[in-house]
């Protein structure tokens, strides 16, 4: 009798303790990330300086539609079998091939000979007509799992400052 009693009372009290457990707090009073001014004058329709509900909608539709056509890039450089995903030996090409493109842009437009690329001279090589990848170390193609949704999207862009 005592034991079912504890049992009974160990699982009201497990029970409780999840029912009173919130979740995080979602974090309101945090630093807001500015909207870069190249996208600001893109996207700001009404010129008020800052991006309202439609106008953040449509940003971001526009960036998700830029990023599936770079997986359809990818895809059609590099998926030699048309399979629709990348195997390893295709991701161990596109690899190479972006590194192999990344050492070639640092090589051209690292003016101060630091080993990567500052912003003006990401600049310089947009300017001069270079595509880049996206800046940052962020997920290539296709979100965090890159083209064909495997893991190792591309590799990390040319570095900026």
């Amino acid at each position: 009798m005592k034991t079912t009693t504890l049992l009974t009372l160990g699982a009201l009290i497990g029970t409780c303790a999840f029912a009173v457990a919130e979740d995080k707090p979602k974090r309101l009073d945090g630093p807001k990330r500015e909207v870069p001014a190249e996208m600001l004058e893109k996207f700001d329709a009404d010129k008020d300086g800052k991006l309202s509900a439609d106008e953040r909608k449509a940003m971001h539709e526009a960036m998700k539609a830029r990023m599936e056509e770079r997986k359809a890039k990818m895809l059609e450089k590099y998926d030699a079998d048309k399979s629709g995903e990348l195997s390893d030996t295709e991701k161990e090409a596109m690899k190479a091939d972006m590194q192999a493109r990344h050492r070639a842009l640092i090589e051209k437009y690292d003016a101060d000979k630091d080993g990567k690329l500052s912003r003006e001279e990401v600049k310089a090589a947009r300017d001069a007509g270079e595509e880049l990848p996206p800046m940052g170390r962020g997920p290539g193609p296709g979100g965090k799992r890159g083209p064909g949704g495997k893991k190792g999207g591309t590799p990390p862009a040319p570095e900026a400052e």
